[in-house]
């Protein structure tokens, strides 16, 4: 998968996510509902800490040079 896929996958997950919770919040749904959402909201919850793991994975190859994690300063280019 593509870095904006990915990051698109993560960024509408998470808005999903924000949605869901926020009308379970106002309790105004039915019990059926809740636990449609409360479902959704599990599934759309391992799709974001997957998204983020990769992430993770990514930036920890990236910063290894000769089998060693080094740290790199941070710069602000």
């Amino acid at each position: 998968m593509s870095r904006k896929k990915n990051t698109h996958l993560f960024e509408d997950s998470l808005a999903e996510l924000e949605q869901i919770i926020s009308k379970m919040e106002q309790g105004d749904i039915s019990l059926e509902e809740s636990l449609e959402s409360f479902e959704r909201g599990v599934s759309l919850t391992r799709t974001c800490q997957k998204a983020l793991q990769e992430a993770e994975q990514k930036v920890s190859i990236l910063l290894t040079k000769n089998g060693q994690p080094t740290l790199e300063p941070f710069t602000d280019e």
